[in-house]
C-alpha cells in the first residue's frame, strides 16, 4: 500500500551521492512497485511534478514524474541526445523548500530508460517535461538545480 514518505532536504549529503543502478530482475518486485506508489504519493501530496528515489532517501535510480497521461516511473534513466538549443526556466525543489532558480536547459532530450514493468523505453521529451526529467536525472548523479542556476529567487514563484 502507498504511503507518504519522508522527503530528505538539503543539506542532507545523500543529495549530493550518485544513485545506484536498479538491477532489472528487482523492478517488478512487489516492494520495488510499492515503493513506486509511494514515491508518486509522496510527490502529489507536496504538489511536485518530479521526484528522484534519493528525495526519500533512497539511493536507486528511480524518478517519477508526473504527466497528462498519469505517473511515469523511470529506472535507470539516461539522457542520450540533448538539443543544441536551450531555453532559460524557473525551477524549485521538494528538497530545497522555499528557493527557486532559473536554470538553463535544452529544450529536448532523448532518454533511455527502463519502465516500471522493466521493459526498456527510449522517448524524446521536450519542453516543460524535458526541463522535469533533466532536473530529477540530475538529482540521481547528486547534482541539484542551485549548482545550475544563476539567480536564486526566494519565497513565491511562477514554477507551477
Amino acid at each position: 500500500m502507498a504511503k507518504n514518505l519522508t522527503l530528505v532536504i538539503d543539506p542532507d549529503p545523500r543529495l549530493r551521492q550518485h544513485s545506484n543502478m536498479v538491477p532489472l530482475a528487482v523492478i517488478t518486485d512487489p516492494k520495488t512497485q510499492e515503493f513506486i506508489d509511494s514515491m508518486y504519493k509522496t510527490m502529489k501530496s507536496n504538489n511536485g511534478v518530479g521526484l528522484a528515489a534519493v528525495q526519500v532517501g533512497r539511493l536507486d535510480k528511480i524518478i517519477i514524474v508526473d504527466t497528462q497521461d498519469g505517473p511515469l516511473a523511470l529506472i535507470n534513466a539516461v539522457i542520450k541526445k540533448r538539443s543544441l538549443f536551450k531555453e532559460e526556466g524557473e525551477e524549485g525543489c521538494l528538497s530545497i523548500p522555499g528557493v527557486f532558480g532559473l536554470v538553463k536547459r535544452s529544450k529536448s532530450v532523448t532518454v533511455a530508460a527502463h519502465d516500471r514493468t522493466g521493459q526498456p523505453t527510449t522517448f524524446t521529451a521536450k519542453g516543460f517535461f524535458a526541463r522535469v526529467i533533466q532536473h530529477e536525472i540530475d538529482h540521481t548523479n547528486g547534482i541539484l538545480f542551485t549548482d545550475k542556476t544563476k539567480k536564486i529567487i526566494s519565497g513565491e514563484t511562477n514554477y507551477r
